[in-house]
């Protein structure tokens, strides 16, 4: 296991949502299939919506199992929390907003005491070993390591916007590594904007994440006359788009999230990052504006997390299975972790014994600069337009070319992707997704 950081210390780490489950009684995984849909405004894969509410109850006790501390109400039964876009109450917290914390740091210590597993952090990856036939394993700045299979699970790209709730690390760099050794990527046209980051620039705390579960217990979304002008708990694309628009009309730069209600109590993380900020969030509504937070695309793959190229597999956020579609419902993303994170283990584990492996390639990953970083917030922030796609195809950082490429491919507005001279929904691109090959080809299908 490869990790240029300590593994408690990966983007999971500062995760405020929790796990999607169906698990309360009046629930179903019916129930959260129909949000799951919903939400992903008809664009989610099907089977990938299907395999995760199936199996999430069942990941959540596995790790109940192997001691991650769940919040409990006062029967002792898990606290089920209220999300944006959910029917039900199913998400499962740790701490109230530090759940990534709680799963991370236990995870993190069961596989350091592992007699199987080999750790090496403080090692970069830098390259797949490749021949564009086969991943035959990954290259590092220590050596190269080959493998039967190779797993990527490398977190996001919401940091290749200068505007981001993401640690500066998430650069997508696994669907870089995947492109450039062969494999195809998906559904990059689409980031998710959270419309509840605190908005204090040119200060470190800018885009300091406020969980949407907040907004479940009771926080409100105010104009600059004080008045409450959305629904809190819809789609995120939905209250970004209030957000956005309410901007427009105001000509300001932020709205005001009202937390007085809440009790510092259930997510003292939060209020501790706030005050630590110079807000006052128990007295008075705090800046907030949508920042980049989460990217529905990446290594395209199916439901085992097998990539178009034999032998490289990925999950979580760097990969695409569809099942966010154009627009993820909230804490679907780490019960998507565990489900699919398993089910690729289990099928890499079944890949063919090599019997030779060509030489390493030469191409090697280059991070972003911060210009492509400014380029890709002015060019493909939460409002789009083609001029401004355009400038980001000569971008250095293939990941940046790929984004512009596929946002101007999708002619339309869906989701996490607003273009401006496109503003509504086409239904012929329903169930569309925009691949890109790593010859930088782009094409449309459509998956199961």
């Amino acid at each position: 296991m490869v990790s240029r950081t300590p593994l408690s210390q990966s983007a999971s780490f500062w995760a405020q949502g929790g796990l999607a489950a169906a698990l309360e009684p009046g629930d179903s995984p019916e129930r959260h299939a129909e949000d799951t849909l919903a939400a992903g405004r008809n664009l989610c894969r099907p089977a990938a919506a299907r395999v995760l509410v199936e199996e999430a109850p069942a990941a959540v006790r596995d790790l109940q199992g192997r001691g991650v501390v769940f919040d409990l109400d006062h029967e002792g039964r898990l606290a089920l929390g209220l999300e944006g876009g959910h029917s039900a109450r199913r998400i499962v917290h740790s701490g109230g907003s530090q759940t990534g914390r709680e799963i991370t740091s236990k995870l993190a210590s069961m596989v350091a005491a592992h007699p199987e597993i080999e750790v090496r952090e403080q090692t970069s990856a830098t390259a797949l070993w490749s021949d564009g036939e086969r991943c035959h394993g990954v290259i590092t700045d220590a050596g190269a390591l080959g493998s039967r299979a190779a797993v990527l699970a490398t977190g996001g790209a919401a940091a290749l916007w200068r505007r981001t709730t993401n640690p500066r690390g998430a650069i997508g760099a696994g669907p870089v590594f995947g492109a450039a050794a062969g494999a195809d990527l998906a559904d990059l046209e689409f980031c998710q904007f959270h419309p509840t980051a605190v908005y204090l620039p040119d200060t470190r705390f800018d885009g300091l994440l406020i969980t949407e579960a907040i907004r479940g217990e009771g926080a409100k979304l105010l104009d600059a006359t004080g008045e409450r002008f959305t629904d809190e708990l819809a789609p995120r694309d939905e209250v970004s788009a209030a957000v956005l628009a309410k901007l427009r009309e105001e000509g300001t730069a932020s709205v005001r999230l009202d937390l007085r209600a809440i009790d510092p109590a259930r997510f003292p993380n939060v209020f501790a990052s706030l005050d630590e900020a110079g807000l006052e969030p128990r007295a008075k509504p705090v800046p907030v504006s949508p920042a980049a937070h989460y990217t529905m695309g990446g290594i395209a793959v199916d439901l085992d997390g097998r990539s178009s190229l034999p032998g490289l597999y990925a999950v979580g956020e760097c990969s695409c299975t569809g099942l966010h579609g154009a627009n993820r419902l909230a804490s679907n993303s780490l019960s998507e972790c565990f489900v699919f994170g398993g089910r690729a283990a289990r099928a890499a584990l079944e890949e063919p014994t090599e019997s030779g492996r060509p030489a390493e390639p030469e191409w090697r990953f280059v991070p972003p600069t911060s210009e492509t970083r400014d380029a890709v917030w002015r060019r493909a922030g939460p409002l789009r337009n083609p001029t401004d796609l355009a400038c980001l195809i000569p971008d250095p950082y293939p990941l940046a070319k790929a984004i512009g490429t596929a946002a101007l491919e999708r002619r339309e507005s869906r989701g996490g992707h607003l273009r401006t001279d496109c503003p509504a929904t086409d239904p012929a691109l329903d169930g569309v997704h925009v691949v890109f090959a790593s010859d930088g080809s782009v094409r449309r299908e459509t998956w199961d």
